[in-house]
């Protein structure tokens, strides 16, 4: 697999502006002028192709296009591992060892199929459930990981005029009934683990005909038996039993019209009921179009995209709709089977499938920079300084663009690219924001790295860095589909006539932009303006180039004791980079003058800093509880925080260092890996007083 386009390098090579005013608009007070991608300044885009238009078209044209190519791939579980090690915990103030189980994965290597058959599958799915009952317009529940199953189902679905309603497989009981009782859902696909969950929820989503269950994953028989027992009139069977039954069955498909609901996504909120964002096909298809636009130049045929973050995010869901539309390869990973260290007798999933595109989460590329910094770090001194001696050159070869960059990674870099599977061309971060130390050290060690932003409300359309736009100074220009203005927050300080650069809320309106929420006109009135602008949340400032910059967001504003504002996730981005950290939540107390911090600390980094002082310490759970330790982790995060150019009343004046991971599973984190803030607040309650009380 060649891949497309030229050889991409972490610099600025095109030549600005990269977005521009929409001529002939007339001034508005309190905000700035309309701005636009260059591409569309005349015209928004709104499809990919002419004969585009829904999703349904979209795998019909990829097929026709690129028939027997390599489509789709994914691995199956071979056996699974548990190693038991013992380790030391603090339980009640007393220091005990305790038994502590890790699971490893033993997978097999990746079987594809081609796009012809992704399309026969698709169309199977949807007759299949034709046969079971269903019609157009009947709602597909879709509860379940990411895998090839769940977006051929969406597909299957589409091909018959049905909508999809999506939830996070981390939803939990609650939301799943919500969000199923709401839509009036007809059928279920699910992962088997979660047959359970529908136990409780069937009792009141009583509109459900049909569950059906991935066959990529061992179900428990039990479980079905169980669920039979109590709702015999369900009809329970595998995804590969209604692709058969639809083989068996076959009808006409039912195609949908741009203006049909495609899905009804619920966002993973941290607070209250799961927003329902209605979105048409009209909608997907335009978030298609408009990142085409600046992607499609270097990605395409021949490029492997590995697609492992929630389908139920729609980052995801357009980022493989595209990918079907481009003609590249996908390759089905988990977020736990990634790296080599979390499976046995195996490759983790990105060196056995080697792609050349990948898209993260800040959380995920921390973790690759910080597990190149130890290998490095691991080395003899002439190593080291050769790694970093390199990587400065590097940077400055790129700012003045001199040639010798490809001596560099060929020489000193090419260990690094070779454990990302050694094609990688080009990452993409999403759903937060990034730290730049990690955007330009990852850029220049393995491949640019740009980054995007947007919203389940803007079918992900906000912005997009173009490659050749390389840069960590911001979040690029907007896609071709979406326009752009920011309008005054005067409560923060934030005005279009700021100097030198103006600032204000991101507004955002164009083809892929909700209507409404579902069944919620009171949150519509409050986001959705009468001309079609969304009202983001997010503080933005345009730059020089006509580049978008976040600077802030108006729920992470905090007004401290002092009377200032603090911006939480910018705080966060910075400290993310102190080499201690894996994961972080900033909080102010509006009573108190400055920030603390709780961290999930890095293991490795963590014990090498308890060494440097004579701390002892085999496991994390000993460390944390560790006053010097504690102490210690406090001045790291306080010289990252002035490292990174922070003022004095955003330096953290207090720490607490967690002793777990936090995951979608204990509801430290959303399903998008997004900060459950206040789940982290209550789950730390008691040691966060105690980081106040002794600063104080």
């Amino acid at each position: 697999m060649s891949g497309k386009g030229p050889q991409l390098q972490p610099r600025l090579s095109a030549k600005p502006p990269f977005s521009v005013e929409v001529p002939g608009q007339q001034p508005v007070k309190g905000e700035t002028p309309v701005r636009r991608h260059p591409s569309s300044v005349d015209k928004i885009i709104e499809k990919p192709a002419d004969d585009i238009t829904t999703t349904y078209e979209l795998v019909r044209k990829a097929a026709a296009k690129y028939g027997n190519a390599k489509c789709v791939g994914s691995r199956k579980l071979v056996n699974t591992h548990v190693e038991t090690k013992k380790v030391k915990k603090m339980v009640d103030g007393e220091e005990r060892e305790v038994d502590k189980n890790w699971t490893f994965f033993e997978l097999s290597p990746y079987e594809y199929i081609t796009f012809n058959e992704y399309e026969a599958m698709a169309l199977q799915l949807g007759a299949g459930l034709r046969k079971l009952g269903l019609q157009k317009d009947d709602r597909v529940h879709i509860f379940a990981a990411t895998s090839q199953n769940w977006l051929s189902l969406s597909h299957g679905a589409a091909s018959q005029s049905m909508p999809i309603v999506t939830a996070y497989d981390t939803l939990g009981e609650e939301g799943l009934r919500h969000s199923m009782v709401a839509t009036k859902a007809k059928a279920i696909f699910l992962d088997p683990h979660l047959l359970p969950t529908l136990t409780n929820v069937l009792k009141v989503a009583t509109d459900i005909q049909a569950v059906i269950w991935n066959h990529q994953h061992k179900v428990n028989q039990a479980h079905i038996d169980n669920l039979k027992a109590a709702f015999p009139q369900l009809t329970i069977l595998s995804h590969e039993e209604l692709q058969k039954l639809g083989k068996e069955n076959p009808v006409d498909p039912v195609p949908p019209t741009s203006e049909d609901l495609c899905c009804i996504m619920y966002t993973s909120g941290s607070t209250g009921t799961p927003k329902g964002v209605p979105l048409k096909h009209r909608n997907v298809v335009g978030a298609v179009a408009g990142v085409s636009v600046i992607v499609q130049p270097f990605v395409g045929p021949g490029d492997g995209l590995l697609t492992y973050l929630p389908l139920a995010h729609i980052l995801e869901f357009v980022f493989e709709n595209a990918s079907l539309h481009w003609g590249s390869t996908m390759g089905y990973g988990n977020p736990k089977t990634l790296s080599d260290s979390s499976v046995r007798n195996c490759l983790g999933d990105i060196k056995e499938f080697k792609p050349s595109v990948l898209v993260g989460v800040p959380a995920v590329w921390e973790s690759v920079k910080k597990g190149i910094i130890a290998k490095v770090n691991a080395g003899s001194p002439v190593v080291r300084g050769l790694f970093w001696g390199a990587l400065s050159l590097k940077e400055k070869l790129m700012y003045t663009g001199l040639p010798g960059s490809g001596i560099l990674d060929a020489v000193v870099f090419k260990k690094i690219k070779e454990a990302t599977g050694g094609r990688l061309k080009l990452c993409m971060n999403g759903g937060g924001p990034v730290a730049k130390d990690t955007q330009k050290f990852l850029s220049m060690a393995i491949c640019p790295m740009i980054s995007g932003y947007g919203l389940t409300e803007t079918t992900a359309m906000g912005t997009l860095q173009n490659p050749l736009e390389w840069t960590v100074e911001s979040i690029g220009c907007m896609p071709a589909s979406v326009e752009a203005k920011l309008v005054d927050f005067p409560d923060a300080g934030y005005f279009a006539t700021n100097k030198p650069n103006p600032q204000g809320e991101i507004w955002l309106r164009g083809p892929t932009v909700l209507e409404g929420y579902y069944e919620n006109p009171t949150e519509t009135a409050e986001a959705v303006t009468p001309d079609g602008w969304f009202k983001t949340g997010d503080i933005g400032e345009w730059d020089k180039y006509g580049h978008l910059k976040i600077i802030d967001r108006k729920k992470n504003l905090i007004k401290t004791l002092n009377g200032e504002y603090i911006a939480l996730e910018k705080l966060e981005s910075i400290y993310r980079a102190a080499p201690v950290v894996a994961n972080i939540c900033v909080y102010a107390d509006d009573s108190k003058a400055k920030p603390i911090a709780i961290i999930v600390p890095a293991e490795p980094a963590l014990k090498k800093l308890a060494e440097s002082i004579g701390v002892p310490g085999d496991s994390l759970e000993e460390l944390v509880h560790n006053k010097k330790v504690q102490a210690i982790v406090l001045k790291e995060l306080q010289n990252a925080g002035r490292a990174g150019g922070l003022s004095g009343i955003e330096i953290i004046e207090g720490v607490v260092v967690s002793d777990e991971e936090w995951t979608p599973q204990n509801g430290l984190t959303t399903a998008a890996q997004k900060l459950n803030r206040k789940a982290i607040l209550a789950h730390y309650k008691k040691e966060v007083a105690q980081a106040y009380g002794s600063s104080s």
